[in-house]
């Protein structure tokens, strides 16, 4: 059964972190991938056989301890697994693998997952990524939601499929903050000055700044992350940011030392379910949705198996038992029915846990949070040094 615990210590999110930003500014060796064509994808299909094995590589955390959906899908498929949580931020993982990519050799796993970013994006450009047979992909065409079949980051899913996500919003201290937030605006009121938490990450704090300005992020121009930029360096400069955090704001914003902060919904909901006083709200401007991401690296040894487990976890009765361990968005809609049913036949703390869950707009966003959530704009290689000169002179001067 779900218990309370500390989420990975990790900065997760992609974005354009300090070591992201050196891979960019370097360099990436080999050719931008041009759309796969359908002919060359269905031939590349034709000659993989089923071999009896995967090698799955994900963050921790990502999976039951007993990894009971794996142990089911071996003994449905016949397929022997071996699992692996070696991803522990984007751009280090993507700088490791990057040279043995580049050189034809294989990474020695069939099933990578990478959050949507500038490494992801990267991996596609450069031919890194094995495009997906849809054909062979039933569970997911039939039990995704909509919304995860719609990613502008890999429109059509050709190179990936959701396997969890999660929102960039606001936190607050209930403690200290008494009236309702709804909006973004509350991160450049005065009267929170010095007690406001701003994210360090570039892609993040970038976003809130166009949605302060009503821009779209995923449209944005140059023009509008330098307008975006003096906002965000006006707020530091009058003194309302106490820091510019990584993973370490949610203490900060569960301690009371900051009591206004950008969050990421899954570490909120874990400290509410322990009984700290933080709420989550995605603001009214909006929010941003990030999606960690199921992918074959190119040189996988077993294709075939590897779409095999990826279209397994989409079946809903062992998405929801995922999604009762990890605790951030399924792109299984189906799995907050199967919660449900299932709170409704226990008792005590357990049930009341599996309720929170169901209940949680965190877990289960509205539609109207829905409306409101955007992802990051798609950079070329170019334009993440012009991105990084305006937002990270702002959080590391």
């Amino acid at each position: 059964m779900t218990q309370p615990r500390t989420r990975r210590d990790v900065f997760r999110l992609a974005g354009l972190s300090a070591a992201g930003l050196a891979l960019a500014a370097c360099g990436v060796q080999g050719q931008k991938q041009a759309p796969p064509k359908p002919d060359a994808v269905k031939d590349f299909w034709s000659k993989q056989k089923k071999n009896g094995k995967v090698v799955f590589a994900n963050w921790p955390e990502y999976m039951p301890p007993d990894q009971a959906p794996l142990k089911k899908f071996q003994q449905a498929t016949g397929i022997s697994y071996e699992y692996k949580e070696v991803i522990q931020e984007n751009a280090e993982f993507f700088g490791k693998s990057e040279p043995v990519l580049r050189a034809g050799q294989s990474l020695g796993y069939d099933i990578v997952v990478m959050t949507n970013g500038v490494q992801l994006q990267k991996m596609i450009q450069l031919g890194y990524v094995v495009p997906l047979d849809h054909s062979q992909l039933p569970n997911f065409a039939a039990n995704a939601g909509e919304k995860y079949k719609q990613r502008s980051y890999d429109p059509g899913n050709q190179y990936t499929v959701p396997y969890t996500s999660g929102i960039t919003g606001i936190a607050y201290n209930t403690d200290h903050v008494k009236e309702d937030i709804t909006s973004i605006k509350a991160l450049f009121d005065p009267k929170y000055k010095g007690r406001i938490g701003m994210m360090s990450d570039a892609q993040e704090i970038g976003n809130f700044g166009m949605f302060a300005l009503g821009i779209d992020p995923e449209k944005s121009t140059q023009a509008d992350w330098e307008k975006a930029g003096e906002l965000l360096k006006k707020q530091r400069d009058d003194g309302l940011v106490r820091k510019y955090y990584d993973q370490s704001y949610i203490d900060a914003v569960s301690k009371g030392d900051v009591w206004v902060t950008m969050a990421w919904s899954g570490d909120v909901f874990q400290r509410q379910l322990a009984g700290e006083p933080v709420k989550f709200v995605v603001p009214e401007e909006g929010g941003t949705i990030w999606t960690d991401n199921m992918l074959i690296p190119k040189g996988a040894a077993n294709p075939v198996d590897a779409l095999m487990l990826m279209d397994y976890l989409y079946q809903p009765a062992v998405a929801a038992e995922l999604e009762e361990y990890i605790q951030f968005i399924s792109p299984v809609p189906a799995v907050k029915d199967i919660l449900q049913q299932k709170a409704a036949t226990l008792k005590g703390e357990d049930k009341e846990t599996l309720e929170t869950m169901v209940g949680s707009p965190l877990i289960f966003p509205s539609e109207a949070d829905y409306a409101k959530l955007r992802s990051y704009r798609t950079l070329t290689t170019a334009e993440e040094q012009i991105f990084n000169r305006v937002f990270q002179s702002i959080t590391q001067a």
